[in-house]
């Protein structure tokens, strides 16, 4: 039986079209962006998207 192409994974795929970042990744992004102050929660971040 074989593989639909759907589910096949190519290398350069995977990492160009991820568009979800992990919570360590919003922190460094929004201190990047002088947007993080020291005092904020964690929990509760506001909404960023990757720079390309």
């Amino acid at each position: 039986m074989s593989q639909h192409n759907s589910f096949k994974a190519t290398a350069a795929a995977g990492a160009s079209n991820r568009t979800v970042l992990k919570r360590f990744e919003r922190v460094e992004l929004l201190k990047k962006r002088g947007q993080w102050k020291d005092k904020t929660r964690v929990v509760g971040l506001p909404k960023t998207k990757p720079d390309v």
